[in-house]
This record gives C-alpha cells, sequence and structure tokens, in this order.
C-alpha cells in the first residue's frame, strides 16, 4: 500500500526515517505560518483567515506531491512570491488584492496546462541561466530589505530615502536580538532553527512590550472573507499579463531549481541526469497554486527548506505526507502565530534573503553581456521595491546590449518577444498608483505604505501623494 501511495519500497525506505525527515521539513518552513498572515495584514486581509488559507495551501500542496508526485518535498506559499502579492502588486501597483489572487488563479491554471504539455521545462530554458541566478539573487535582497523594515532597522529618511533606525529600542533591538538568536542556532544547524528563532524573540519581545500574546490553542479562523474573492474585470489587461507572467516566472524558477538542486544533493537522479516524476511534482505545485488562489493566499510552491528533511534520509512522498499532517495539527494552534510581532519575524526574511543570495555566485561576472542585466535585475528589486521592475529591466538591458554588441544569435525568440513586450509595457501603461485611491480601493493606509514603503509614516500628506 504505502508503495501504492507514496512510492516506498521498504527494501530501500524506513518509515521511522521518513517521518522524522516530513518533521524536520516542517520545522524549517513553518515560518511561513507567522510570517505570511503578518506580511498580508499591511493589506487588512484579516491574518486569522490568511494563516487558516496559508496552512490549508500547504496541506493540499503537501499531499498532492505525496500521493501524485511521491517524492519528499514540502510545499506552501512561497516567500518572495508573497513578497511581489503584497508589494508589488497591490502597494506598489496601486490594486487591490482581489486583483492580485485571479493573477494567481490564472498563473495556477496556466502551470497545469504547461505541465501537461510538457511545455513548462522548454519555458525555462530559454532564459539565459546568469538572468535566472540575477532573479534568486535579487528577491534574496528585496526579502533582506523587508525584513529591515518590519523591524525598524531601516527607517525612512527626507534626505537620504532611507536610514538606520534606534538599534538601541524597541522593534530595531528586538529584530537584532532575534537576529543574533536565529543565526546563531542555524549556524549549529539546530532543527527548526528558523521557527524556534522566531518564538524565542516573541518571547522576548512580552517583557519589552512588543509582543502582545493572544493565546495557544483555537479553532482555526474562518477564510470566508478571502475565499474565491476573485476580480474579473481586469483579466484582459497589460498590467494583468505582466503580473501573471511575472508570478509565472518566479514560481517556474524556484520550483525547478529547488526540485534539481535538492535532488542533485540527495542523489535522486538518473544517469542522464534526468529527475524521475519531475513531471508529477510539477503538476502537484500547480495544483497548490490553484488551489491557494481559491483559498486566499500567494502562489504555493517547493520550498527549499525540502533539503533539510532529505539530508535526514527521506525520499519518498511518505516524507511530505508527514509535512502534511504536520500543518494539520498547525491549524489549531493559530493564535501562537498570530501572536509574534513584525520585529520576530523579521530575523528570518533576512536570512532567507541570505539563502536566496547564493545563485550569485554562478554568475559570470567576466562577461559583461551577462553581469550588467544581471547586475540590474538584482539591485533594481530592492531599490526600486519592485520584484517585477527588477526582471522586466533586466531583460530588457540584456536583450539590448547583446545587440548592441552584434550578438544577435546569442538571444532567443522568446527573449525578444518578452523584451518588446516589456518595453511597450512602460511606455503605454499609465502607472496604475495615479489612480484616485477610491477607484483602486485601497485604504488611505495601504496607499502611504505604498508610497514609502514602510509602516513607520502616518501622515498621507507628508508623502505628497
Amino acid at each position: 500500500m504505502l508503495n501504492k501511495l507514496f512510492g516506498f519500497d521498504a527494501k530501500k525506505h524506513n518509515i521511522r526515517t521518513e517521518i522524522l525527515a516530513g518533521i524536520t521539513i516542517f520545522l524549517t518552513m513553518s515560518y511561513i505560518l507567522a510570517v505570511n498572515p503578518d506580511i498580508f495584514s499591511k493589506l487588512d486581509m484579516p491574518s486569522g483567515a490568511v494563516f487558516t488559507s496559508t496552512a490549508v495551501a500547504a496541506i493540499i500542496g503537501c499531499f498532492a506531491m505525496a500521493f501524485w508526485g511521491k517524492l519528499p518535498f514540502g510545499l506552501a506559499p512561497g516567500m518572495g512570491l508573497n513578497a511581489f502579492f503584497v508589494y508589488t502588486v497591490c502597494l506598489g501597483m496601486g490594486y487591490h488584492w482581489s486583483f492580485a489572487l485571479t493573477a494567481v488563479f490564472l498563473e495556477g491554471l496556466i502551470f497545469i496546462v504547461l505541465t501537461l504539455t510538457n511545455v513548462r521545462e522548454a519555458i525555462v530554458n530559454s532564459i539565459p541561466a546568469n538572468m535566472r541566478y540575477a532573479i534568486g539573487a535579487g528577491i534574496g535582497l528585496f526579502i533582506a530589505f523587508i525584513g529591515l523594515q518590519h523591524a525598524e532597522i531601516i527607517v525612512s529618511d527626507g534626505a537620504t530615502l532611507v536610514t538606520l533606525g534606534k538599534v538601541t529600542e524597541g522593534p530595531a533591538l528586538l529584530g537584532i536580538i532575534g537576529l543574533l538568536i536565529t543565526g546563531f542556532m542555524y549556524i549549529k544547524k539546530v532543527r527548526g532553527a528558523m521557527l524556534f528563532g522566531v518564538l524565542i524573540t516573541m518571547v522576548i519581545g512580552i517583557p519589552m512590550g512588543i509582543t502582545e500574546f493572544r493565546g495557544v490553542v483555537s479553532m482555526p479562523g474562518s477564510i470566508e472573507p478571502i475565499f474565491c474573492q476573485f476580480q474579473w474585470e481586469n483579466i484582459f489587461s497589460l498590467d494583468m499579463l505582466v503580473v501573471v507572467f511575472t508570478f509565472l516566472f518566479i514560481d517556474m524558477f524556484d520550483t525547478v531549481g529547488t526540485l534539481i538542486g535538492v535532488c542533485q544533493r540527495a542523489g535522486m537522479v538518473n544517469k542522464d541526469g534526468r529527475i524521475e516524476r519531475l513531471n508529477q511534482a510539477f503538476m502537484a505545485d500547480a495544483i497548490a497554486t490553484t488551489a491557494g488562489a481559491v483559498l486566499g493566499t500567494s502562489t504555493t510552491t517547493t520550498y527549499v527548506e525540502s533539503a533539510a528533511g532529505v539530508a535526514q534520509g527521506g525520499r519518498t512522498g511518505l516524507t511530505a505526507f508527514a509535512v502534511g499532517c504536520c500543518f494539520v495539527v498547525s491549524l489549531f494552534f493559530s493564535p501562537l502565530f498570530l501572536s509574534i510581532p513584525s520585529a520576530a519575524t523579521a530575523p528570518v526574511l533576512i536570512i532567507v534573503g541570505l539563502l536566496m543570495l547564493e545563485p550569485v555566485r554562478n554568475i559570470d561576472f567576466s562577461d559583461y553581456t551577462e553581469s550588467i542585466p544581471a547586475f540590474v535585475c538584482i539591485i533594481l528589486m530592492p531599490m526600486s521595491y519592485s520584484i517585477s521592475d527588477g526582471i522586466l529591466m533586466g531583460m530588457i538591458f540584456y536583450v539590448l546590449l547583446n545587440i548592441l554588441c552584434g550578438k544577435f544569435k546569442k538571444i532567443s525568440i522568446v527573449m525578444y518577444i518578452l523584451a518588446t513586450l516589456f518595453i511597450l509595457k512602460y511606455i503605454f501603461i499609465v502607472v496604475p498608483d495615479e489612480k484616485p485611491v477610491a477607484e483602486q480601493s485601497v485604504p488611505a493606509e495601504v496607499v502611504a505604505v505604498s508610497v514609502n514603503a514602510a509602516d513607520t509614516f502616518t501622515d498621507v500628506a507628508e508623502l505628497n501623494y
């Protein structure tokens, strides 16, 4: 039965090892249960509903990976993708969160089609390798920058745009303490270092007056306020096309990179370099993304933290099933996760940003037709506070620089088409945040955040919006 359900072979695998590997993966990725509600609260989405939708999306993704993919990977709403959802699409571009949910839903449907037709991997291969590395690194810097802002370690400044906050008191001090604790445990390879770092930082925040303890156990919050909240009137706009493509693009490389990288480390690659059941793993990812959009959360993707479970010996879908069961249990601990302040989740964002920066070592900096576009992509993500703008400008620079250098054959047809569409987007598309606030259906306080990308401002008039 276990063989049919999870690809478990009693001659090669051990039940106890698979289950322990699943628990390890959960401990390394469960920080998303604290981070996601905190990030989505910037859009006035109910934290309890977001917590439940995040957990249920993870459960669906893990079970799909267990029964369909039969591989030892955990899935949940992804870091980077949630940042793009909140800070770029909603706060940056000015759209309501239902617009972003619609984009995620469409992305999931497209992924299902691409997976069924085996086009997904072909699309990935058309993008230059150095640009793929740059995207991961840029998202890492962007996530780390968000973490620094959440803890008020970095704050706004009228003269220099940003500056160092008051690091000797308040959230900034708590964030620094949390970063030291989490970093120490991560260096010492403590299982669940990120989750335990968040919880310890939360407890330290109680006497500091920063943590508001809400309890430990309760029934899961209702997802009714965010369930199936789609906005169909803008699905044929160019902005929707750009947003869907960006979701598609980030999720595609995040999943492919995780699956290939972790499987290679675990020796789960055939002699010809191919991964068995890779297409089934893609389908599990696509199903989870579509279901997550219906539930009211951002793109669900395969977590690189799965490497922790694979290192513990997890090799089959039973490991993914164990991860899903852990998320089921976590549904009843929402008060504990929702008590965690932004300053306590900030260290996780910073460390995850560091981990996502790792691909930068693979960029060929000696070839400037490769390194300049890659650097543009990396630096513009945090500086423009937009993942999509970093990707779009990086792709445009890549095509134009190589054309100017006469390297026409180096550029694929797909890249020519994408660069043309991106240039037209910047020329002809009116920036959505120039609309009146009422038209955007975005609260005024959210608009304040979208303009200055920080929670420390309260006077909207001061922003000259």
